[in-house]
């Protein structure tokens, strides 16, 4: 795969109560393995909050012809971790860094985002480091530098 081109990939929004053992397995594996593995950061990963939201899966087959995620959000929606909707747990395979696949991620999160509850502002909870990642989607910085399982974060609104 070029390190400048985005694999391709096929997206399916699904509410909890529709992915399959398999894919929550899969979804919940790419979480584990960045945000509490690869980031170093133990931290309670699985809140309470996935079976209010809807879960964006960015997928392509396999060699044996199974999905393989590669790419993934978690739509929150508005009340439910901040006043207005969010995306949360933005992640990609660390196979597909550099390819664009996470600017690909964010403009899909937000046209799902907007698709099931209408055009709104959308807050995130960012990682700091990740400040310009996110201004390249429309956000912007709001408030302090704040510490979140030891990670420096800043909430970003995107109007």
């Amino acid at each position: 795969m070029s390190p400048s081109v985005a694999p391709p990939v096929a997206w399916r929004c699904l509410p909890f109560g529709a992915l399959l053992p398999r894919t929550l397995y899969a979804l919940l594996q790419l979480r584990s393995a960045v945000f509490v593995v690869e980031q170093a950061c133990a931290f309670q990963d699985l809140d309470g909050a996935d079976p209010a939201c809807m879960h964006l899966l960015g997928e392509r087959l396999s060699a044996d012809n199974e999905p393989e995620l590669l790419a993934y959000t978690r739509l929150v929606p508005a009340g439910l971790k901040y006043a207005e909707a969010s995306i949360g747990r933005v992640v990609t395979a660390p196979v597909t860094r550099g390819t664009g696949l996470g600017h690909v991620l964010m403009a899909e999160s937000i046209r799902a985002l907007h698709s099931l509850w209408g055009v709104q502002p959308i807050r995130i909870g960012a990682q700091a480091h990740l400040q310009h990642f996110y201004q390249q989607h429309g956000f912007e910085a709001v408030g302090d530098l704040y510490d979140e399982d030891g990670i420096a974060h800043t909430e970003m609104v995107r109007r």
